[in-house]
C-alpha cells in the first residue's frame, strides 16, 4: 500500500476500540497539529498537542501523547504526514469521544494536499464501524487479518517508545507507560517501581477526620505519584513496599498538586475503592531510581528552598540531639552528617525524626559509606546545607555507576585529600567577585556597596551572586514584619485562620490550633559609599531584633510604644552582613533584590586593629 492510500474507514473502529486494538495496524493522515495552551506556570509540565486524524472517509480529534512530542519538534509530524499507528487508546471526554495516539511511525513527509474527501465522524449516522469497501476497489482492511499479522513497528519508533505496548498484566491489558497517562483516559494499567512509600498521616478539621499515604511510582518513561485516603489506605499501605514493582490499574488520575510533590509530573494517581494493584514478579524491565545528582561544590547553582540529588562520601556523622519545636512546644529528633565528594567539598546534611533516630542501623555499621539522597531541600542559611524532608530517599552504597566512582576515588585519593566546606569555599568565591554564598566573615573580603554596583553583582538572571558587606542600619519598614506561618517543621508556608478559629495551612492540608509567626523584613542600610534595601527572614530577623517574631507580636498587641523602641534599639546598629543579590522581573520592571542571608554584630575591638593594620600598609606601600 502507498503512502497515499488509507486504511479507510478505520476511525469508526478506533473510536469503537475498547482495547485500542484494530484487525490491522491503522495508516492515516494527519489533517492539523495544534499546541494546546496550558494554564500552569509550572515548568515541569509538558506541552500537549491536538491533532485532526483522516482515514481519508472520516476524521476525528485525537491528542498525542506526551512521548511523540520529539516528533513535533523534529519536523517528523506535521500537516498532512501519513502515519501508522502502533498503539492508541479511545476515551471519552464531555460525552465525546477522542482518541489518545501513544504512538505511531511516520511513513510520509508532509504531502501537498489531504486524501480523500473526510468527513466529521460526529456528524456521520452510520455506526462507527469500518466502511465496506466498493466491489472494484482493493480491500484496505481485511476482514479477518489475525492480530498476529501486524507489521512490526520500525527501529525509530521502537527506540521512541522502548516496550510500551507489549508487555501485559494478567488481566491481559496492556501496560502504559507512565508518561502516557492522562485525565483524558478510562482504562490503563503501568507496570512500575515503588521508590519511596510514605507513613500514614491523619488529619482532623471541620470537614471531618481522614487519613492518607503516598508512593511515588516509577517506570522508564518517569515518575508519579499515587495518594490513598481513608479505606484505600487500609487496603493499599500493606501491599504496595519499596522497591517492588507492581501493576497498577481502575484509579484515577488528576492533576498534580505541586504543593505536596515535587516529581516532574502535571499528573498524578488517586487510589480509590475500585483499584487494583498487583504485584509484578517479572520486574528485569523496570528501572531503579532514577537520579540528577548536583556535585557539591555546584550547589550554589541550586535555588535555596528547591530540591536536588546528592551522592557523596560520609564523612562522619553527629550523636541525635533534640530541639524544641517552637510551635508544638514538642521535642524533635536532630542529627546532622558531614558528606564528601570528589569536587574536594564536604556539605552538612540534616536529618530528622525517625531518620535521625534510625541513621545507625541504616548505615549497619558501614565506614565511609557512598550515600545516595533523592529530594532533598537546599538551603541558604549561613552557606549551602542540606535537609531530607519526609519524601526525601536514602541510599547506602547504591549499585550505580556514580557509586562505584565515588568509590574508586576515595579509597585511591580521596581518604587523603584536602577537604573545604562549601560555606567557607563559597565566601572566598565571594571575594573575588564569584556570586558565591559567604560562610564565616572576614573583613579583608567585604565589599562596599560602590564596589557591588560597579562590579554588577547580581545582574545576571542565570544566578545569583553573594557578598559580604559592613553597614549601618539606617530604617525597618515596620508595616510587615512577620506572618502567620505554618508550625510544621517542614512547611514554613503562610496559613489563615478559619470559620472556627484554627489556622488552615494549604500544603500540609491540615488546620492547627495556633501559627508560628516568622519574619519577613525589609529595611534600608547604608555604608560611606551609598546605601541598598535588603529583606531578610526569621533568622537574621531575630538576630537583629533580639526577640523572636511570636514575642515581637506579643508586644505589638500590647503597646505600641513598646513595640517601636523594639525597632529603634535596631536603627543605628552597624552589623556585618552575608547578603545575596538576583536579578528579579516584575511587572516587566527588572532589578536587583537584596537578602540578608546571615547577620553578626561587629567585633568594634577587632576592626580596629583591623583598620589600624590597613593604615600600616598603605604607608609601607
Amino acid at each position: 500500500m502507498s503512502s497515499e492510500q488509507l486504511t479507510e474507514g478505520v476511525i469508526g473502529s478506533m473510536l469503537a476500540s475498547t482495547d485500542g486494538t484494530t484487525p490491522v495496524v491503522p495508516k492515516c493522515q494527519i489533517l492539523s497539529l495544534k499546541k494546546l495552551q496550558t494554564t500552569s506556570a509550572s515548568a515541569n509540565v509538558s506541552e500537549r498537542y491536538r491533532v485532526v486524524l483522516s482515514d481519508g472517509v472520516h476524521y476525528t480529534q485525537a491528542m498525542l501523547a506526551t512521548q511523540l512530542k520529539p516528533l513535533v519538534e523534529n519536523g517528523m509530524l506535521d500537516k498532512n504526514v501519513v502515519v501508522r499507528i502502533t498503539q492508541f487508546t479511545s476515551n471519552t471526554v464531555q460525552n465525546r469521544k477522542i482518541l489518545i495516539l501513544l504512538n505511531l511511525e511516520p511513513i510520509s513527509s508532509a504531502l501537498p494536499h489531504r486524501i480523500g474527501n473526510p468527513q466529521n465522524i460526529e456528524a456521520s449516522s452510520s455506526k462507527p464501524e469500518a466502511k465496506p469497501q466498493s466491489a472494484d476497489s482493493k480491500p484496505a482492511v481485511p476482514a479477518a487479518a489475525p492480530q498476529a499479522s501486524r507489521p512490526a513497528p520500525s527501529v525509530a519508533a521502537q527506540a521512541l517508545s522502548g516496550s510500551r505496548g507489549v508487555a501485559k498484566a494478567s488481566s491481559g491489558m496492556p501496560v502504559y507507560p507512565i508518561d502516557a497517562l492522562s485525565p483524558y483516559q478510562n482504562k490503563w494499567t503501568i507496570k512500575a517501581r515503588v521508590t519511596l512509600k510514605t507513613d500514614i498521616k491523619h488529619w482532623s478539621n471541620a470537614r471531618g477526620d481522614g487519613k492518607l499515604f503516598s508512593v511515588h511510582l516509577m517506570d522508564e518513561s518517569g515518575e508519579i505519584r499515587a495518594t490513598g485516603f481513608n479505606d484505600a489506605v487500609d487496603r493499599f499501605y500493606p501491599i504496595l513496599q519499596e522497591n517492588k514493582v507492581y501493576f497498577i490499574s481502575k484509579a484515577k488520575v488528576t492533576i498534580a498538586k505541586k504543593q505536596f510533590s515535587t516529581l516532574p509530573n502535571e499528573y498524578e494517581i488517586s487510589l480509590e475503592s475500585g483499584s487494583e494493584i498487583e504485584e509484578c514478579a517479572e520486574a528485569g524491565d523496570v528501572p531503579e531510581v532514577k537520579y540528577n545528582f548536583v556535585p557539591i561544590n555546584e550547589l550554589n547553582t541550586v535555588e535555596p528552598n528547591n530540591t536536588t540529588d546528592v551522592i557523596a562520601i560520609l564523612d562522619s556523622y553527629s550523636d541525635v540531639s533534640e530541639i524544641v519545636s517552637k510551635a508544638t512546644q514538642r521535642p524533635i529528633k536532630k542529627r546532622e552528617l558531614s558528606l564528601i565528594d570528589s569536587s574536594g567539598m564536604s556539605v552538612r546534611m540534616t536529618l530528622w525524626g525517625s531518620q535521625a533516630e534510625n541513621f545507625e542501623s541504616t548505615i549497619s555499621g558501614e565506614d565511609k559509606p557512598v550515600m545516595a539522597f533523592k529530594g532533598v531541600k537546599v538551603s541558604d542559611f549561613g552557606g549551602r546545607s542540606l535537609s531530607m524532608f519526609s519524601s526525601s530517599t536514602m541510599s547506602i552504597n547504591p549499585d550505580i555507576p556514580e557509586s562505584h566512582g565515588l568509590r574508586g576515588w576515595y579509597d585511591n585519593e580521596g581518604n587523603a585529600a584536602p577537604i573545604r566546606a562549601i560555606s567557607s569555599a563559597m565566601d572566598g568565591g565571594a571575594a573575588a567577585g564569584g556570586g558565591t554564598t559567604p560562610g564565616a566573615m572576614r573583613a579583608n573580603e567585604f565589599r562596599t556597596f560602590a564596589q557591588v554596583k560597579d562590579q554588577s553583582l547580581g545582574t545576571s538572571f542565570e544566578r545569583a551572586d553573594f557578598f559580604n558587606t559592613r553597614a549601618m542600619v539606617v530604617y525597618i519598614r515596620p508595616g510587615t514584619l512577620y506572618y502567620t506561618a505554618c508550625p510544621s517543621q517542614e512547611c514554613n508556608k503562610k496559613v489563615l485562620m478559619d470559620d472556627d478559629g484554627n489556622w488552615r495551612c494549604e500544603k500540609c492540608d491540615r488546620s492547627y490550633p495556633a501559627p508560628v509567626r516568622r519574619y519577613i523584613f525589609s529595611a534600608n542600610v547604608a555604608d560611606y559609599t551609598g546605601q541598598i534595601w535588603v529583606s531578610g527572614f526569621n533568622e537574621v530577623g531575630e538576630t537583629l531584633l533580639g526577640i523572636t517574631a511570636d514575642e515581637l507580636d506579643v508586644i505589638q498587641n500590647e503597646s505600641e510604644a513598646g513595640f517601636k523602641a523594639v525597632l529603634s534599639r535596631a536603627i543605628g546598629r552597624v552589623i556585618d552582613i552575608g547578603c545575596r543579590a538576583k536579578q528579579e522581573t516584575f511587572n516587566d520592571s527588572s532589578r536587583v533584590r537584596y537578602t540578608m542571608t546571615r547577620l553578626q554584630p561587629v567585633d568594634f575591638k577587632k576592626a580596629g586593629h583591623e583598620l589600624v593594620n590597613k593604615i600600616h600598609a598603605l604607608q609601607a606601600n
